[in-house]
């Protein structure tokens, strides 16, 4: 049987990480079967839906590489995907349901179910929706009617079914009395379907054979199954996802990163990146690996090894990932990665909106030396900022840890006259140079490196060093030293230790 999943998001908003996750897992398991991924927009909440937001779905779809075999804007044989466009067939499902005797119209009033809600409240027992409409006679319904009563549509629950048996593809068995489920409604007084009925209509109706959804949604599958043997359909297989949490194992909200995808797209993430996190995030394979390229997930996945506990989404987890793959597409693609970076730049001021090919060319030797430090666009300002401003900010516990006065002041003025010699001026010459300089006066390189780092950018951590005096430039390098000498001999030497006595 050839595989066929689908998603089915509302445009009611953007795609956030955890739609975006059950999304990814419902892609990867119809390509892992070689089958169909459908895409199906669920937009019966007019209030709330919106052209603008269905066209967002598919663009971040799209950038995560998640491509589907029919949908609202490529069709299918089992369209159309849009449930709007499908409003006749949930009126002619819904009327066999009533031909068959397994639905009736409710002529319940909101208060007289509110009511109901009270009293149950007030007895300390759960509401259940007490069935007065359930035997209504022809006359007692045409009565309602006179009344001016719409009346919605109710599913009725067979009396005395067998527990209703769920053989979930990552929970396992679970077992559902029919008897703690109540008649529920399935069609609005206005006509228009509930969730659960359109699913059920959608589904069988495109062919679907796996239900990929998050576990929150479990307790819909009794009554999506009852639906099912009432039209005398086979069953889907279903698999529910576990929740998505945050590391304080709290469910995952806005502040621990569930926000949109495009937001992640705009912080300079690469789909790579994400799509690898997410298949880390409820699936565990044997080996620990935990770098792969989408073909890979395809061949490795295996259903049956997605966890059943909550999932932790760790947004410094995901940094690190993005910066394995910042240093991987670097390596066959760096326009791209500079692209990143240069939007980044834009967007803080620090270049202006057109640059010169010596400005580009001078921010991609730059992002080349950044290395693993590189995980997103914004470190290229975090760790180095001083190559794009003239007057360096000096770290001031960097200063009281390595500037010791007249002792500096003189080393750094070895080391500028050692670098106003280096020629060419790249980065072998210019280490060769320090290191020289260091023989003579009789020291350690970490002597002199730490103090040389402090004076050309600031701060304690960076680039490599000779990398990135190499990018500065002579003249920049000896205009920071030559600052740098003033501001040692300007500093207070450490107080010498007091003699124990």
């Amino acid at each position: 049987m050839s595989v066929r999943t689908r998603f089915a998001p509302s445009p009611t908003g953007y795609l956030t990480v955890g739609g975006a996750w059950t999304a990814f897992f419902t892609w990867l398991l119809a390509r892992h079967g070689k089958g169909q991924f459908i895409l199906r927009i669920e937009d019966t909440d007019r209030s709330r839906s919106t052209e603008a937001y269905e066209q967002a779905l598919l663009e971040d779809l799209r950038w995560l590489g998640l491509d589907w075999d029919e949908g609202p804007d490529i069709g299918g044989p089992y369209g159309p995907y849009r449930q709007t466009e499908r409003a006749p067939l949930y009126q002619e499902h819904a009327g066999l349901l009533v031909e068959r005797g397994a639905a009736y119209p409710c002529y319940c009033t909101p208060e007289e179910l509110e009511e109901d809600r009270r009293r149950a409240a007030a007895e300390h027992r759960p509401y259940r929706y007490s069935g007065r409409c359930r035997g209504l006679s022809v006359e007692e319904r045409a009565a309602r009617a006179r009344e001016g009563r719409r009346p919605t549509l109710r599913f009725r629950v067979p009396q005395g079914h067998p527990p209703i048996v769920v053989e979930d593809l990552v929970l396992g068995r679970v077992a559902f009395d029919p008897a703690d489920i109540d008649d529920f409604i399935i069609q609005r007084s206005d006509g228009t379907p509930l969730y659960n009925f359109a699913n059920v209509v959608d589904d069988h109706g495109m062919r679907i054979t796996h239900i990929t959804r998050g576990s929150e949604h479990l307790s819909n599958t009794p009554r999506q199954f009852l639906m099912y043997e009432a039209f005398g359909w086979g069953q889907p297989r279903v698999a529910h996802f576990p929740s998505l949490l945050g590391p304080d194992r709290k469910k995952l909200s806005k502040r621990h990163g569930d926000t949109a995808v495009r937001e992640y797209a705009a912080q300079g993430y690469l789909p790579e990146a994400l799509v690898n996190f997410f298949a880390l995030m409820g699936w565990y394979p044997e080996d620990g690996r935990e770098i792969f390229s989408v073909p890979e997930l395809i061949e490795r996945f295996r259903i049956e090894e997605m966890g059943r506990s909550g999932a932790i989404f760790d947004a410094q987890k995901l940094a690190w990932m993005n910066g394995v793959y910042m240093q991987r597409v670097y390596g066959r693609d760096p326009d791209r990665v500079v692209d990143l970076v240069v939007a980044y730049l834009r967007q803080q001021g620090v270049l202006g909106g057109q640059i010169s090919p010596e400005q580009r060319a001078y921010v991609e030797r730059i992002v080349g030396i950044m290395g693993e430090r590189l995980r997103l666009p914004r470190d290229i300002w975090t760790y180095g900022d001083f190559f794009f401003q003239d007057d360096v900010a000096y770290d001031p516990q960097a200063m009281r840890r390595y500037f010791r006065g007249r002792e500096t002041a003189t080393l750094l003025r070895r080391l500028r006259q050692a670098l106003a010699g280096a020629a060419p001026f790249d980065a072998p010459t210019i280490e060769t140079a320090v290191r020289a300089a260091a023989a003579e006066l009789g020291v350690e390189g970490k002597a002199v490196i730490h103090p040389l780092r402090v004076a050309l950018t600031g701060k304690t951590v960076g680039p490599g060093l000779f990398e990135l005096a190499e990018v500065l430039g002579k003249e920049r390098v000896l205009r920071r030293l030559a600052r740098a000498i003033a501001l040692a001999e300007a500093a207070e030497p450490p107080a010498a230790a007091q003699p124990a006595g």
